[in-house]
Order: C-alpha cells, then structure tokens, then sequence
C-alpha cells in the first residue's frame, strides 16, 4: 500500500473540489456551473438566510461573483433552451443534485432517515397520501397550505391536524409531513420555489422524460456509483469519508469500496497520521501548490463534515446557531475563510438589507497560519468586498470581536 502525506492528501482534496480550477475571467456562463458541479456532485440546500442561502454559497467560493439566476434557472426555471440541470432530493441532506444522478439517489439505495418516523402517521390517515398525490396531479406545483386548503372543501383532510397558529417552522402539519415523506421516496418531487417553499410537483413533470425512461437500477449497483462519485469529489478519504457524501449505509458503502478496488477504480493508501485506512480516486490530480481565495459557508463540501476538516486543514469547526449568545465562540453564522489551501482564519457574518452592507460582527485569524496576519486581513477584506457586491450590498462594516478584526477593519476603510 502506498504511503502519501498528509500535505498531498490536503492538496488532492482541494483540486477534487475545484480550488485550483481558475475563476472565470469574463461573465460567468452556465457552462462553468457544469464545471462546478462536475467537482463537487451536489449542493446542500438550507433555510437559513442570515447571509445568503447555503446552495448559492459553493459557486460563489468556486467561481466569484455570478449571477444568482443561473442556479435557478437550472434547478427550478427550465424552459427549452435552458432544461433543467438539478433537481431536488436528499442526498448528503437535503440537496441539490444532477438530474442525470437523480436515479441513483432512491429511498431503496439510501437508509431510512427521519421519513421512517412518518409510517404510523400514514397508518393514521391510510388515504391521505394518495389524495395528496391527486391534487398535486390536478393543480400542478403546490406548497403544502396549499395542497392542504385543497382538500380541505372536499373533506379529504378528514381529521388531519392543520399547523397551528404561531407554531414554529418544525412544527409541521401532518399534511406537509405526508408531502415530505412523498417527496423523500420519490412519489412527489419539486418543481419550483416561491420564496423559498417547495412547490411539490409529480416527478413526470419535473424529471426530462429520458430520465424517467431509465430502469430503476440495483441499490447495490446505485451505492457502488455513489461511492464512485464521492471519491471524485474528495479525491481522497477514508471509507467514513466516502459514505457521507451520500449519507450511505456503512455495510453498502463497505461492499462498494471492495468491488471499487478490485476493479482498479479506487486506490487504497496510507496517509501520514491519519488513523484509519484511506481511499484514492486515480484520475484525482495532485496540485504542486494551491493558490487564491475563498469564503466557505457552513455547508460548503469542503468543511461540512467537520472531523475531516480538522484532520485534513487543523481547524476544528463547529456551526453554533442553535448554541446561546453569550456561549458562543466565533458568532452566529460563521465562514471559514481559505488562503492559499489553507484555512487561515474565520468571520461571523451577516447580510444587513437594511442598511445595504454586509456586517462582519467577528474576525479570528487561526494560529499557526503560514500567510502572516497583515496578507490575510488584506485578502480577506477583497473577497469580502466581493461578496458585498455580488449580494448587492454596498460595502462591508466590521465590528469589534475577534483578534483579527482591527486589522480588518483597517483593510476595509484603506479599500
């Protein structure tokens, strides 16, 4: 077995990702979004809206300032000269994924989640479902209010328990819990969103008809695919690694990796200090340096799963939304900020629409970075200008927290 380090280990996983693919020098066009999305597979979906949602976020880290249509036209705005590039599914969680992966991704292939919780409420109301699925076919795209005043005239909804008033955002109706089971199975899927809400639509009218026209293949055969795409993703990583792109069962993903090495399309080595066996993709390339800039968002592939993150870049990462204020260490809504392929420091942030600026509440440098402070404050207030202009905001305004946060400060007036 191969024996890497750990330095070229970080460096494949970066190119895998497209750290070292250059950013567009001109418009941006939807061909580099393909780009994009041929690295990193899929992009997490999230409803927190503090800075920007979580799917728009990894293009911008990857590509600059683009135009925000571009994503949506591809995942919820098709027309004939534009067809659908992404559609919605669970995958690592709730996701956006390529329509042409979207067979792989059956509720047979991946475990059962949260949706098995949901079967004694289908038992409860055994028509229910297929009603939903009657309305959805007659109306077209609905949210679940929606979907749930529609039954109502008609006494489909029976006894079901509306959402109450004032209930919080888990607090689902049942209705909209039968819609969610539905569409994490595969009987509804999503065909566009109104300010955010899922608008459930029959997987025939959402799905390219060459799409639906595929068999459905063997969980087995899917998982082995998965795990492939996982590999090209990371470039390297260990079987946890490989199984959580995808949020895959361990035994499956096991069974896959075996066949994978047999067949000569996944590598395994040793990397230098990591504690468990490791996995290459042989087409992964391996970068002499990597260079540039990036804001990632909480949800970004590269940092999601944080105890890769801390073994790969040293930077322990928790996201502390749900920890009290006065508990948490960096901030609400924190970014890592990657310099140079490393991560060298961090930023709380905050998109003021109010006001017109992006605020930056807190700013931490990571000990040991190898950029001296001065390079990274400098970098740093670039791409946060960047990101300023690309929301549309009007400028940047750092707070007081953090150890880096004066020297930014001063970079963001000198700018």
């Amino acid at each position: 077995m191969r024996t890497i380090s750990a330095d070229v280990a970080r460096r494949t996983f970066l190119a895998a990702q497209g750290f070292t693919d250059p950013r567009p020098s001109g418009p941006v066009t939807r061909r580099h979004l393909g780009r994009v999305l041929d690295r990193v597979k899929l992009l997490q979906l999230d409803s927190v809206n503090i800075a920007v949602r979580a799917h728009y976020m990894p293009l911008f880290s990857r590509l600059g300032a683009y135009p925000a249509a571009l994503l949506d036209d591809a995942a919820w705005s098709p027309d004939a000269r534009r067809p659908r590039l992404l559609v919605e599914t669970w995958a690592h969680e709730a996701s956006l994924v390529p329509v042409t992966d979207r067979p792989l991704l059956s509720h047979e292939t991946l475990p059962r989640r949260w949706w098995k919780h949901y079967g004694p409420l289908l038992e409860k109301h055994p028509q229910l479902a297929g009603d939903i699925l009657d309305v959805v076919a007659e109306a077209g795209p609905m949210g679940a209010g929606a979907i749930e005043k529609a039954l109502a005239p008609a006494g489909r909804a029976g006894e079901v328990r509306p959402r109450p008033p004032g209930a919080t955002w888990w607090e689902r109706s049942e209705v909209k819990r039968v819609c969610e089971y539905l569409f994490a199975t595969g009987e509804l899927s999503v065909g566009t969103r109104v300010h955010f809400e899922r608008r459930y639509d029959l997987p025939s009218r959402v799905l390219p008809p060459e799409i639906l026209a595929l068999p459905e293949p063997d969980p087995a055969d899917a998982a082995r695919e998965l795990v492939a795409r996982s590999a090209s993703a990371l470039g390297i990583g260990t079987e946890t690694d490989l199984r959580d792109y995808y949020r895959l069962g361990p035994e499956r993903t096991r069974t896959a990796i075996a066949e994978l090495v047999d067949a000569g399309a996944l590598e395994p080595v040793k990397v230098r200090g990591w504690d468990r066996p490791a996995y290459r993709d042989p087409a992964a390339r391996v970068p002499r340096a990597v260079s540039g800039r990036a804001l990632l968002c909480p949800f970004d592939p590269l940092v999601w799963e944080r105890d890769r993150t801390e073994r790969i870049f040293g930077f322990r990462y928790r996201i502390e939304i749900y920890v009290p204020e006065p508990k948490r260490e960096y901030g609400y809504y924190v970014f890592p900020f990657l310099l140079d392929g490393e991560l060298v420091g961090r930023v709380d942030l905050k998109a003021d629409r109010a006001a017109g600026v992006l605020r930056v509440p807190g700013a931490f440098a990571e000990a040991g970075a190898s950029s001296p402070r001065p390079r990274i404050a400098a970098e740093l207030a670039g791409e946060l200008a960047t990101m300023a202009g690309w929301l549309g905001l009007d400028g940047v305004a750092v707070g007081e927290r953090g150890d880096l946060a004066a020297e930014l400060r001063a970079e963001v007036a000198a700018a």
